[in-house]
């Protein structure tokens, strides 16, 4: 509502965007309205050891991150955007236990970020920690667990003031 006061056109569209052409058909809502920017938060977690890490676990957790951000880029890719921000986890580079698809799907949203970013286009991937209000951290024990290694929940406003900061910043991670 704020963003609408403001001058900005809003439109709410859901749809999977693991699925090509559920994203062309978002982006044919918005008709002539100029998208000026992408923000991809999608993600999903199958934690399991490695043991027991099968393809359908990997498959789960890359639809939304790897395929949900491709074809965000490749829908987007003609289109003078301001920002493409990418939502990823420190766990692409930390490690977390039972993550490694995790780990291995944000990872590739660094790589797209860096792609972007040859190709003269906007890019932006930020490596979240777990927030404290919303999102999967806030489910089970993920918070303690976070707490016990080291690291410190982020809460709302702090992280969109960090989200803020990072899309004003010049960096591709």
């Amino acid at each position: 509502a704020r963003l609408q006061a403001a001058g900005t056109t809003v439109h709410v569209v859901q749809g999977d965007v693991a699925d090509a052409a559920t994203v062309r058909a978002m982006l044919d809502v918005v008709g002539d309205t100029p998208v000026r920017g992408v923000i991809h938060s999608a993600g999903t977690t199958d934690d399991a050891s490695m043991l027991s890490m099968d393809w359908s676990r990997v498959r789960n957790v890359m639809q939304a991150k790897v395929a949900g951000a491709w074809n965000l880029h490749v829908a987007t890719r003609h289109l003078p955007l301001d920002h493409f921000v990418l939502f990823s986890s420190g766990a692409a580079f930390t490690g977390s236990p039972g993550q490694a698809n995790h780990a291995a799907a944000n990872s590739f949203l660094a790589a797209l970020a860096h792609h972007r970013r040859a190709l003269g286009q906007p890019a932006l991937t930020i490596d979240w920690g777990p927030w404290s209000e919303t999102g999967a951290a806030t489910r089970g024990d993920v918070l303690e667990r976070a707490k016990s290694a080291g690291l410190h929940p982020i809460d709302t406003a702090g992280g969109l003031r960090e989200l803020e900061r990072l899309m004003s910043s010049n960096v591709a991670r």
